[in-house]
């Protein structure tokens, strides 16, 4: 069973999880997760069927209003569940709605409001589509391109998330159409479909919930450490600076623990240095090199093969 912890976690059984908030089935489906993993832990569910374990306890804590800030997220598997999404939508969700709707509103006699609301309906559903294939088309494109390490210059995801907002107002407008104007007796299926109306549109919210606090914040990182690389490479360049061989042997040991992220202190402790000798190496190291950047010395290391590209974090300062 499911405790009434903070977040679901890693360790929760999935089925307690579903118990616990069947929504989650939705995001099952849009994470590509098949049913059928019986006992399963969430981690366990999530490597069979090669999902990220971090964004998925991201989306599914988000969608029960628990806390997710502890989740590193894995942009690729976020457009993948933004992707599956907005198809679901478009694809499934709406037309289901349209359905029940047409279904219900035959059951009566055909009146102004129900062409009104059909009509309005159809509108609106035009919109989302839009709003989905705008975002599928730029906004998630723009982000694979980060990912492949290409830059549009001239637009940052600010640019579309300061203006980004749920499209499930029409929905409420919808709603209260029905409720307000819809006088027909007896009619189960126009209050089924008002059902699955209200459900889209919390559905929608949430959906809007997850870009904004998952998407948008980690592509700005990207967008921050891509820009952040480029003015190291560019100091290098800049710098011109001379063979590696002008480097001593302990200046060059310095230089690789630098770039595998180590503070002085570390690199002190892993030499049998004293800080103040790192520290006057590093001093020494600067002015060789006219490299004064850490991310700088990372890429100077790069260059001259004096670590692996695949071993250094190109996030470090």
């Amino acid at each position: 069973m499911i405790s009434q912890s903070a977040s679901y976690g890693r360790h929760d059984r999935l089925r307690d999880i579903i118990s616990d908030n069947s929504d989650i089935l939705m995001a099952l489906c849009r994470f590509g997760i098949s049913l059928g993993f019986g006992d399963n832990s969430v981690e366990q569910t999530c490597r069979d069927n090669n999902v990220d374990v971090d964004t998925f306890l991201a989306v599914i804590n988000i969608i029960s209003c628990k806390r997710w800030e502890a989740y590193r997220i894995s942009l690729p598997s976020l457009i993948g569940y933004l992707r599956n999404s907005h198809r679901q939508f478009i694809n499934y969700s709406l037309p289901l709605i349209k359905k029940m709707l047409i279904e219900g509103i035959h059951q009566t006699t055909t009146s102004e409001i129900s062409i009104h609301i059909m009509n309005f309906f159809d509108n609106y559903v035009a919109e989302v589509r839009k709003h989905m294939e705008y975002e599928n088309d730029v906004i998630f494109t723009y982000v694979e391109n980060l990912l492949r390490r290409k830059v549009e210059e001239r637009f940052k995801i600010s640019d579309f998330s300061d203006h980004h907002e749920h499209v499930a107002g029409k929905l409420d407008d919808l709603k209260e159409l029905f409720l307000y104007q819809y006088n027909q007796q007896n009619n189960e299926l126009i209050n089924n479909a008002l059902y699955h109306i209200i459900k889209c549109g919390k559905d929608l919210v949430v959906h809007c919930d997850i870009e904004n606090k998952l998407l948008f914040p980690n592509v700005s990182l990207l967008e921050q450490d891509i820009i952040s690389s480029r003015r190291a490479e560019e100091e290098v360049r800049a710098s011109n600076p001379p063979a590696v061989d002008t480097l001593s042997e302990r200046e060059r040991e310095i230089v690789r623990l630098v770039a595998y992220g180590l503070s002085n202190k570390e690199i002190a402790d892993r030499l049998n240095l004293s800080f103040h000798t790192v520290t006057t190496h590093r001093r020494n190291i600067s002015e060789k090199l006219n490299i004064h950047s850490t991310a700088a010395l990372a890429i100077f290391a790069i260059v001259h093969k004096i670590i692996d590209i695949n071993d250094v974090d190109m996030n470090i300062e």
